[in-house]
């Protein structure tokens, strides 16, 4: 019996003796399980007859999961070349001690998270006898807690596992930088010869001989744990609020203050215009029946309800009921336009003969909420083009009346895009605009 250690060599001797009556030649060959990594020298002897001769047998066993410790079968075949039939092999045991390698690696080596995160823990059995692997965690401090699922392996020589890895810090970073956290992972033996008595296995070795469990290099890894809330998101939160303050404290009364200033301006501006139509009406008209401050001439001066009088006053009445200076009274068309999808139509209101329209308003109706382009024009001059699905109901007014003469038309020209949904709920078959125009209609003066 030789035993030998994986990784070095051992020796023993071989006698082979001529008991034939002819000078023979002996060719010798290792055979079995050890033949691999074991040699004979010299592999071949010639003996004479009644004579022997001794040869070396080395055996070199590979520091390798693949050689399992324990007894291997040793044969030599030693082969007469005269006489072959009478071939012999002994036999014998080779004893591999046993070794112990672990290797260990941690995948990914660093990871982040709020809380905690995972890895694997890849470890592997590179010696030649099983073993019972437990995984161990350091951290220099108590920030964090480490869990391995399943906390101990058992490996076959060259067998590999994987172990899941849970990382999980003791408390959560709500403001700030993030931190990172080292640890340790290591990957021990764990199983004794005792435990293995205890288990009805039968150590590899006597127990004073088995080799001190193997401890391997920890592996290092890393955890970095992310604030909840990031430094720029208290950057942005500090500047909304600074916008809110400015707001309130800068923006939103120069806002009101404006919005004032122009609800009393539009006031102004509606007063100044009932004045000027108050100021317009004349004796005889709708307005002021009973007669005017003035004095006119005429057949039917000063007389109520006269026609084709002159005078003079505040203004020039207006009204079914008579005319004053030029012979002026309110008037309103409305021009109603309706048309199919895609395509294009006028509506028109004529300027009567011998009359001028001076106009002052105009209102604007989409309700169907049709889609798009009005143009509204005065004679030659174009007023407005305007996007039908930018309103519902629109006005225009005019302090000072825009004078359209006689046989001269307002027109309102409708391009329809898309008929658009009444109230009735139900999609329209085209568009429709309403449009009202309103000023004074006056005589024109000869």
């Amino acid at each position: 019996m030789v035993t030998v250690s994986p990784g070095g060599t051992a020796t023993t001797t071989l006698t082979v003796r001529n008991d034939s009556d002819i000078v023979e030649a002996y060719t010798l060959e290792v055979v079995g399980d050890c033949a691999a990594w074991s040699t004979v020298e010299p592999a071949r002897v010639s003996l004479y007859p009644g004579t022997s001769e001794t040869v070396t047998l080395t055996f070199a066993p590979p520091r390798s999961h693949e050689v399992k410790a324990g007894e291997t079968p040793l044969a030599v075949r030693v082969l007469p070349a005269e006489h072959p039939e009478s071939v012999v092999v002994p036999e014998g045991t080779v004893t591999v001690e046993p070794f112990h390698e672990l290797r260990t690696e941690l995948e990914p080596r660093r990871r982040r998270g709020w809380l905690g995160a995972r890895f694997r823990t890849a470890v592997q059995n590179q010696g030649n006898t099983p073993v019972d692997v437990a995984f161990t965690g350091r951290q220099a401090g108590e920030e964090l807690r480490l869990g391995f699922t399943p906390g101990q392996k058992r490996l076959e020589p060259g067998e590999s596992a994987e172990i899941r890895l849970k990382v999980r810090a003791a408390k959560l970073i709500w403001f700030g930088e993030p931190v990172t956290w080292p640890f340790e992972v290591e990957a021990a033996e764990a199983e004794t010869a005792a435990e293995a008595k205890a288990e009805g296995k039968e150590p590899v070795r006597p127990e004073t001989t088995r080799p001190e469990p193997v401890r391997p290099e920890p592996v290092p890894g890393e955890f970095l744990q992310l604030p909840v809330l990031p430094k720029w998101l208290l950057i942005v939160l500090a500047a909304l609020l600074a916008l809110l303050i400015a707001w309130f404290a800068l923006v939103r009364p120069a806002v009101k203050s404006t919005a004032k200033q122009a609800a009393t301006e539009a006031a102004q501006e509606e007063a100044a215009r009932g004045e000027q139509q108050q100021g317009s009406t004349t004796p005889g008209g709708a307005d002021n029946p009973g007669g005017s401050q003035g004095q006119g001439t005429g057949p039917d001066a000063g007389t109520p309800g006269g026609n084709g009088g002159s005078g003079t006053g505040p203004g020039t009445g207006t009204g079914p009921g008579g005319t004053g200076a030029g012979g002026t009274q309110q008037s309103s068309a409305t021009i109603d336009v309706e048309t199919e999808s895609g395509a294009e139509k006028e509506g028109t209101y004529k300027v009567p003969a011998g009359k001028v329209f001076g106009i002052t308003d105009i209102v604007v109706a989409n309700f169907q909420g049709d889609e798009g382009v009005l143009t509204i024009s005065f004679g030659e001059r174009k007023i407005t083009t305007i996007a039908l699905e930018t309103f519902r109901n629109q006005d225009y007014h005019w302090v000072t009346p825009i004078q359209i003469p006689e046989n001269a038309t307002v027109t309102a020209a409708v391009t329809c895009a898309k008929p658009g949904t009444p109230a009735t709920g139900t999609q329209a078959s085209g568009c429709h605009q309403v449009i009202n125009v309103s000023g004074v209609l006056s005589d024109l003066a000869r």
